[in-house]
């Protein structure tokens, strides 16, 4: 089985049909993380079959449980899982957010040649982002303990809007620490194709 045979069959297991031109670009996508990776250091993960499953399937898999189409990915590093999410939706609007000048260049870089007209990319600190429209969800992956996300996240989401915090092991001890006037939506269990490990959406909303 090719890899993009591999990247299909896992979309498909996640209830997701996407097109041949879709997988092309996802493909795409994972060839200028790893040639990036070489000199820039954007992902940890080296193995090509690896970075399949730990990044595009599991960027992929939380796709089925985000609602609204304007998201802003915070800490989106390599592009994860905003570039995924937008290649699988074109009709959405993703902004991807970074400090980190290196990996904003690199999502920059990878909007250009994959061509994707629904992204921008806004370096810099999130507290720093001032948008002339709020977001409806605001997602991350590993960016930090839930508080700090919703914290400096707070002033760019549209009232009724979603958090969605991506994360290993149901993170209990971060969700007893809620700010007031947050709350649990859903805790999602997610089932990557491929990857031996936990995952969960973790779904809040502002009350």
């Amino acid at each position: 089985m090719t890899a993009q045979q591999q990247l299909e069959a896992g979309a498909r297991a996640l209830g997701l049909a996407l097109e041949e031109d879709q997988l092309a670009k996802l493909m795409q996508y994972l060839g200028l993380i790893q040639k990036w990776n070489r000199v820039h250091n954007l992902t940890a993960l080296r193995d090509p079959e690896k970075m399949l499953t730990h990044h595009l399937l599991d960027s992929l898999a939380v796709l089925p449980h985000i609602h609204g189409n304007r998201l802003l990915d915070v800490g989106s590093g390599a592009g994860l899982p905003g570039i995924p999410l937008a290649i699988a939706r074109p009709d959405w609007e993703i902004t991807l957010s970074d400090s980190n000048h290196k990996k904003s260049s690199f999502q920059q870089q990878a909007v250009i040649e994959l061509g994707l007209g629904n992204v921008r990319v806004i370096p810099g600190r999130v507290e720093d982002i001032q948008p002339a429209q709020k977001f409806d969800g605001v997602i991350s992956r590993a960016f930090s303990e839930i508080a700090d996300f919703i914290a400096c996240t707070h002033h760019l989401l549209t009232a009724g809007g979603c958090w969605y915090a991506m994360k290993g092991v149901r993170p209990d001890e971060e969700l007893a620490q809620l700010p007031a006037g947050v709350e649990v939506e859903r805790v999602v269990p997610l089932d990557v194709p491929g990857l031996d490990a936990k995952r969960h959406l973790i779904i809040l909303k502002a009350v």
